[in-house]
Order: C-alpha cells, then sequence, then structure tokens
C-alpha cells in the first residue's frame, strides 16, 4: 500500500518544493495507486468526476505548478489540502497526464 509521506514544509511559499517535484519523472502506476487510495472519493474511480470535478484534460486546462498549488492547498473548497512529498506529488503528476 502506497500512502502520502508527510513532509511540514508550506508548499504555497516554497518554490523549492515545486521546483524538485518537476525535476523528478514521476510512475503513471504509484500515482494511479496514490489517487485510488486519496482521490477517488472526491473525483470517482475513473477520474471521470463525483463531488470533485472530471480530471481527464486537468493538464490542459492547468499547468503543473498551478496543480502542485491546488493538491497541496486544496484551493478549491471542499477540496482538502494533502502534505505530500515531491517523488509521490510527481507520481501523482505522470498520472494525471496519463488521463488527457
Amino acid at each position: 500500500m502506497i500512502c502520502f509521506s508527510i513532509i511540514f514544509v508550506n508548499h504555497h511559499d516554497n518554490n523549492k518544493y515545486i521546483i524538485e517535484t518537476l525535476e523528478l519523472n514521476g510512475s503513471v502506476e504509484e500515482g494511479d495507486a496514490l489517487f485510488k487510495i486519496n482521490c477517488v472519493g472526491c473525483h470517482g474511480i475513473t477520474a471521470r468526476g463525483l463531488v470533485g470535478p472530471d480530471l481527464h484534460s486537468i493538464t490542459q486546462r492547468l499547468n503543473d505548478k498551478e496543480i502542485i498549488k491546488q493538491v497541496t492547498g486544496g484551493l478549491t473548497p471542499p477540496m482538502p489540502s494533502f502534505e505530500i512529498d515531491p517523488v509521490n506529488m510527481s507520481n501523482l503528476l505522470k498520472y494525471l497526464h496519463s488521463l488527457e
């Protein structure tokens, strides 16, 4: 089972976190597992949306930096903020890119 690792960083003020995340080459499979553990309750098992929006083509609407800020900051209620390490955030981004 893969879980988000907690790091104690204010992601909104920390460009180092974003830079580190974007330098990594995530895994679609690991990102899919993270999504299924943490995101399906709101976005559905196929990421087509429930309470949260459909995430297919999200990477065409938002750039990676915007997605990172959304995930770590929960910018649009009722989305919660998530404390996620750069490796797992990179994995989640890779998975979201696969939804196009």
